[in-house]
């Protein structure tokens, strides 16, 4: 695992200002009478509530034999993946997830310590568990993570002279995402288990070493091609709808 260089300053520096190099560009929303294909979830099922741990490391909803398979490589310090959490993603699971034409996997894209900390933090409850947890981390991302502009100037000294291992940790607690957890029902020594395990860490490292250069994040995948200019819903709606066509 590489050793994280960014201070909290930084990070909270480089979540304000934005974390996409492909911005939306334009392509207008897409028409709402699009018809969508439904297919019947297991048993009387909602293929929303069907989550599965991918091969990839990601966590897949929905229907796993989709047409359209939708991948974000996404970041929870990044505040345009924020955005599409609570403007995006909500349309792409009522429209089209649930019609079990579309699937939506999230693989996380760590950036940094704090990043670290929230992605063990949303996959500490296994599938089940991933996307409530990490929907409320962007809810309130920009609570959590403005904690790190009071940590004192002595602490991030010190972070510089820890493994990255050790910095997860502290991190962990300068977010209060140990908190975080408990009152969503993670008792606190298992959030911090969860956050020093070495496994996990190694895992969300092999992610985005796999994930090879992106332009920034959330990008998009729509059955294994990059979507170009997709860093929102206007831009993504078409060319998923391209893909079901």
């Amino acid at each position: 695992m590489k050793a994280f260089k960014l201070s909290a300053a930084a990070i909270v520096a480089l979540a304000l200002a934005g974390c996409s190099g492909d911005k939306a560009g334009g392509n207008g929303v897409a028409a709402a009478d699009f018809k969508v294909e439904q297919i019947a979830a297991p048993n009387g099922g909602d293929w929303s509530q069907m989550v599965t741990q991918t091969p990839d490391g990601g966590f897949l909803m929905g229907n796993p034999a989709a047409k359209a398979k939708v991948v974000e490589y996404g970041s929870l310090t990044c505040s345009h993946c924020a955005d599409f959490a609570e403007n995006g993603q909500p349309k792409l699971i009522e429209k089209y997830v649930k019609s079990g034409q579309v699937s939506f996997e999230f693989r996380n894209f760590v950036r940094d310590p704090a990043d670290m900390a929230a992605s063990l933090i949303a996959r500490c409850n296994g599938a089940g568990g991933f996307f409530p947890l990490a929907d409320q981390l962007f809810a309130t991302q920009s609570d959590w993570l403005g904690k790190l502009q009071n940590m004192p100037a002595e602490q991030q000294a010190q972070l510089q002279n820890l493994t990255p291992a050790q910095q997860v940790g502290i991190y962990a607690q300068a977010t209060g995402l140990i908190d975080f957890a408990r009152v969503r029902g993670i008792p606190a020594a298992r959030a911090q288990a969860c956050v020093a395990d070495a496994a996990q860490v190694q895992r969300l490292v092999e992610i985005g070493q796999k994930a090879g250069p992106i332009p920034g994040t959330p990008t998009f995948l729509i059955n294994g091609n990059q979507v170009p200019n997709s860093a929102d819903w206007k831009t993504l709606e078409p060319a998923l709808q391209q893909a079901l066509k």
